[in-house]
């Protein structure tokens, strides 16, 4: 069907009272994207230039890594430009797509973390058994779960929100999100938090696989030296960043859906933009200091390229 809305552009209301820290916002955001861009870079960079990090779980984590400049690609650039800009607009076609990058990305994140979370139990429950379980048309068919999934996901959920008739533009967020434009709709948009909804609860529902398989993998590493030091050095990163994506997650959809009209400006942009800077550049971090080769490899990196500098 074709989209029946009148509306061409929405206005973002979250940065109207703003206005005087803009510029320090500006330097600070622009600081920290730079910041998230090399970290990730620098993983993608170690991991692939390396035969030795040829692994699934190095493998995954560059595909964690590759998310994470997708998805803030989808934010900062538009992000910076309101900062300095007068009007906060987007295009209601700009609108879309920020909606898909933005969240299809943060559920990448739920599937990766899940294929991470397999590939750990197997090293540890079944070594015997994981280069015969874990072969690389196993490795591919998890990276596609990872990415075709919450593609298809937040494609329907797009795809239903671009049909609604809508009776407003101004969105009270700093970037488009499918439930303030939902909200804006002319009529009821019943399927569209049924969808929402499940999708929400299927996502989440993979933080509750990994804890179970968690709980399995702590029973089987009480009882081996070798295996409580491989949980601690592989799997402690992985549960950090499980928990720092699923509670920034959360306070983003319960901020969007359940969310005060009288709570501060400052407090609503907080929670709205905590999973959007946060996990991208602390799972970069986590896995860079915690995983050992990764560490050494990344300090030789930029060791060597200093003293050539000097």
């Amino acid at each position: 069907m074709a989209n029946v809305s009148s509306v061409l552009e929405f206005t973002l209301s979250g940065l109207n009272e703003t206005t005087e820290n803009r510029y320090f916002i500006f330097a600070w955001t622009a600081l920290w994207y730079y910041l998230t861009l090399m970290c990730n870079i620098t993983v993608i960079f170690v991991i692939a230039s390396d035969k030795s990090f040829h692994e699934p779980m190095y493998i995954f984590l560059c595909n964690l890594c590759i998310n994470a400049l997708y998805g803030t690609a989808g934010f900062y650039p538009k992000f910076l430009y309101d900062l300095v800009s007068t009007f906060h607009v987007i295009s209601y076609a700009g609108c879309m797509i920020q909606i898909f990058v933005i969240y299809s990305s943060a559920l990448c994140d739920f599937s990766t973390l899940t294929v991470m979370a397999y590939d750990r139990y197997v090293a540890i429950c079944k070594p015997l058994e994981y280069h015969s379980e874990m072969t690389n048309p196993t490795v591919l068919k998890c990276v596609l779960f990872c990415w075709l999934a919450p593609l298809c996901c937040v494609a329907l959920v797009v795809f239903l929100t671009s049909r609604l008739d809508l009776c407003g533009s101004s969105i009270e967020k700093l970037y488009c999100e499918t439930w303030a434009v939902a909200k804006l709709a002319c009529y009821s948009t019943t399927v569209n938090n049924v969808v929402g909804q499940t999708i929400i609860i299927i996502y989440f529902g993979h933080a509750v696989v990994i804890v179970g398989s968690y709980i399995k993998l702590i029973g089987t590493c009480r009882n081996s030296k070798e295996s409580r030091h491989r949980f601690m050095q592989t799997c402690m990163p992985h549960l950090v960043a499980l928990c720092n994506i699923t509670i920034a997650l959360l306070f983003d959809v319960f901020y969007s859906r359940y969310g005060s009209i009288s709570m501060p400006q400052s407090l609503k942009n907080f929670l709205a933009l905590d999973f959007l800077f946060i996990p991208p550049i602390l799972n970069p971090l986590i896995y860079g200091f915690q995983l050992t080769k990764v560490r050494e490899r990344i300090t030789r990196l930029y060791f060597r390229n200093n003293v050539g500098v000097s």
